[in-house]
């Protein structure tokens, strides 16, 4: 099953190494990570997403919680919790399917951030699933570039990962 576990750790070099290092040395994998300071510069909150049984995520946590950089963490599929990706599409944009990207942006309430002769770039945020269905939608032919940044995560209501 698929885990975000989201972290708070010292903003410090090698901080990301040795979470990433944790991980690789016990053959687990990272799916997608996001990490930036947080609203104290002297924290960093990484948003990491694995999979795995009950007992191999248990396995992560305590490993994690162990790593003297790592401050505080929870798992998000324990709360209720919102998760967002951002992907930014890169599309051939001539005659005809001009418009017709601009309607498919628009259905998905995306927004086209830079636009030239013969190309759009497009900035869409939401679930996972959101940014797969809109690359299904798009003419495969069309798409020149894709860039996602991996999902992050925040708990909803008053539940909150700080000190």
């Amino acid at each position: 099953m698929r885990h975000i576990i989201s972290i708070l750790l010292e903003n410090e070099a090698g901080a990301l190494s040795r979470v990433a290092g944790l991980f690789s040395a016990r053959n687990y994998n990272i799916e997608s990570l996001t990490v930036a300071p947080t609203e104290d510069p002297t924290m960093s909150r990484m948003t990491l997403v694995t999979s795995g049984s009950d007992a191999t995520i248990e396995q992560i946590q305590k490993q994690l919680n162990k790593l003297i950089d790592v401050i505080k963490l929870t798992d998000l599929n324990e709360v209720r919790h919102i998760e967002r990706e951002l992907m930014l599409v890169k599309t051939r944009a001539t005659g005809q399917l001009r418009e017709e990207i601009k309607r498919l942006v628009d259905i998905f309430r995306g927004r086209i951030i830079d636009v030239t002769d013969t190309t759009y770039t497009i900035e869409l945020t939401g679930s996972g699933k959101k940014l797969d269905a809109f690359l299904e939608a798009l003419d495969s032919k069309a798409i020149i570039e894709v860039v996602r940044t991996g999902i992050t995560g925040i708990a909803r209501g008053e539940n909150a990962l700080k000190l």
